[in-house]
């Protein structure tokens, strides 16, 4: 298909102008017109670049791309190879930060909330239909310890879980990446746990003094749900060939 067709069905899919975001969304490098082979990945990694060139690929679809804001303009060093094989290959890479962490069906907290089993009930940010952080319900209620578990098993590592109280976890805020400083308002939602990707030094008091359990369950692990399920859709709605490329990233 063309690329012009695709940007503008992930424009309407996505809707990137309902969320601020630190970064373009969309096409951020221009490659070849014509798609047939995308590969997704959670990060545009020079691995998967490399990956994407191996396979003649005709797009780069991912989670985190480039030109983020605060970051030095200049194309030197590790910027400077990638953005270079994608160009030198005609590759165009496509990135969407926030408007796939939020996406009600295909994003990573809805991916997150559906593989570990948990009913999204709705935004964390009271009044914000698009709030970056979402409530979920567990029915029945577990243990955080059993949840460390579950969370375990989905995601294929540990998560880091501390303990803010002893009884059981019927309500769980969930943000995907780094978002750990949503706790203080999942904690003010009176909500028994929360769901992230990274934790800070501060993160531990915030739980232990607010009585809310916290789980790091990795950035990267948490986001892999939401461009898998893009790259999936599209492969079925335009019979694309996809390729998701995984980073043995432990962050």
């Amino acid at each position: 298909m063309k690329r012009t067709q695709l940007l503008a069905h992930l424009e309407g899919l996505l809707q990137p102008w309902n969320v601020k975001d630190y970064a373009p969304n969309g096409l951020q490098v221009e490659g070849r017109e014509e798609i047939q082979h995308i590969v997704t990945a959670v990060t545009a990694s020079q691995s998967v670049i490399d990956r994407a060139v191996a396979l003649n690929a005709d797009m780069v679809l991912v989670h985190h791309g480039y030109f983020w804001k605060g970051e030095a303009p200049e194309i030197t060093g590790m910027k400077h190879k990638r953005l270079r094989a994608l160009l030198v290959n005609d590759i165009n890479l496509v990135g969407y930060h926030l408007p796939l962490d939020i996406h009600p069906t295909l994003g990573n907290n809805a991916q997150l909330a559906k593989a570990l089993g948990l009913t999204i009930t709705g935004p964390m940010e009271a009044g914000n239909e698009h709030s970056v952080a979402v409530c979920a319900q567990l029915d029945p209620p577990v243990s955080g310890q059993e949840l460390a578990k579950r969370i375990e098993a989905v995601l294929g590592r540990a998560p880091l879980h501390i303990k803010g109280h002893d009884r059981l976890i019927s309500s769980l805020g969930i943000c995907s990446g780094g978002a750990q400083d949503y706790i203080d308002l999942a904690a003010a939602r009176g909500l028994d746990g929360y769901l992230s990707g990274e934790v800070s030094e501060r993160t531990y008091y915030s739980a232990t003094e607010q009585g809310i359990d916290y789980f790091a369950a990795g950035h990267h692990a948490t986001e892999r749900g939401g461009i898998q399920a893009l790259g999936s859709h599209l492969a079925n709605e335009f019979n694309l060939q996809i390729s998701f490329v995984d980073t043995d990233n432990p962050v």
